[in-house]
């Protein structure tokens, strides 16, 4: 199965892979600067990797309640479902960002935060979580 894992923002959605392996990867970030343009990135992604499955970091509050994030991360996935209709899995994506962030400066790079790899890198991080639930099984 093909998996294609996205971090959503409101201006870059990161992107990760993973393929039967299940090693996930980061991908290319959606840093468009129209949301329909950043769709279209997905969907190409989604035909080139013949993605079968989705899953999307779903922002959870620290104390476990949904807030107004999630609320619109639920505005997103709908968008997804209509225009891919694959299936989607929301995923606690609380603090994948921060370590996803700590994680590249431990490697002494200086990431612009506009670029996308810091959401790519969560996506990825989103996509091992996923990937370990399943195993648990």
């Amino acid at each position: 199965m093909n998996i294609l894992s996205i971090d959503w923002g409101e201006k870059r959605i990161g992107l990760a892979f993973a393929d039967s392996l299940n090693v996930p990867l980061p991908l290319k970030p959606a840093i468009q600067k129209k949301l329909k343009e950043r769709l279209l990135h997905i969907e190409k992604v989604i035909h080139d990797k013949s993605i079968d499955f989705l899953v999307v970091g779903y922002p959870i509050n620290m104390d476990g309640t949904i807030g107004f994030k999630a609320k619109e991360v639920d505005q997103f996935i709908k968008t997804l479902d209509r225009r891919f209709r694959l299936p989607i899995e929301r995923i606690d994506e609380r603090l994948t960002s921060r370590i996803a962030e700590q994680g590249l400066k431990s490697y002494k790079k200086k990431v612009d935060n506009k670029s996308g790899i810091i959401d790519s890198n969560a996506a990825c991080l989103i996509l091992q979580d996923f990937l370990r639930n399943i195993q648990e099984f």
